[in-house]
């Protein structure tokens, strides 16, 4: 019996990047729906379960801004922003509101597959060593063979990437986890990006942690080192 292939959700207004990158993705043994616009695109979202969305931002009617905010108020699979827009401010907007990467038009396939795999790699939980079961630290018990994060209040609805942020502060709850380890934890080397991001996705961990009604503190900024899960 043959696994499901993974199924990704590609919206782009030029029919010739989401002809492109659908040729791309099912030639890597994925199931690619294409889109023209943000509109038909919620409407997929909410009727399919997707384990990837890749995003333009300029599109037609709802922006791609605007799609992401609205997929994440129901799903947690990874989002990968494809854009002509390569600005630092682009970027950290993209992050701030839910988005997992961002890559930047022109782009060579061997990088968009390569960012693929590594998010849908990292949403299945596949990084993390099935010998390690359990961490509780703050009241929290993180589950690395589950991929889960609750307690007693309930459950953190976390994406694939804050989980894995959480997890990395947690395993060394008390100590101090520099931006650098995380970007090595939380992104893998294959990621060249600035640790700013790191800050931008603490920033989501917290409010996720609050919004599940634990303290944000618990993750504590250490000003020129990184941060800290307290114990």
């Amino acid at each position: 019996m043959t696994d499901t292939p993974k199924r990704i959700l590609v919206v782009d207004d030029e029919s010739s990047i989401t002809e492109f990158v659908g040729y791309a993705l099912k030639k890597e043994g994925y199931d690619a729906d294409v889109v023209g616009n943000g509109e038909d695109a919620l409407a997929l979202a909410k009727k399919n379960q997707y384990d990837l969305f890749i995003l333009d931002i300029m599109l037609p009617g709802m922006d791609g801004y605007e799609l992401c905010r609205r997929l994440r108020s129901f799903t947690a699979a990874p989002v990968l922003f494809l854009s002509a827009r390569d600005t630092e401010l682009d970027k950290v907007v993209g992050l701030e509101i839910g988005a997992d990467d961002y890559l930047a038009k022109p782009f060579g396939v061997r990088e968009l597959i390569a960012r693929v795999h590594a998010l849908l790699r990292r949403g299945s939980g596949g990084d993390f060593p099935a010998a390690n079961h359990a961490i509780t630290a703050g009241g929290i018990t993180l589950d690395e063979d589950a991929h889960t994060a609750k307690g007693d209040k309930g459950p953190l609805d976390l994406t694939p990437r804050e989980f894995e942020l959480l997890a990395s502060l947690m395993k060394h709850a008390g100590n101090v986890v520099s931006r650098e380890e995380l970007l090595r934890d939380a992104w893998g080397w294959e990621y060249l990006t600035e640790t700013k991001t790191v800050d931008t996705h603490i920033k989501r961990l917290r409010d996720k942690i609050e919004q599940a009604g634990y303290d944000p503190g618990l993750v504590e900024t250490v000003r020129g080192y990184g941060y800290r899960f307290r114990q």
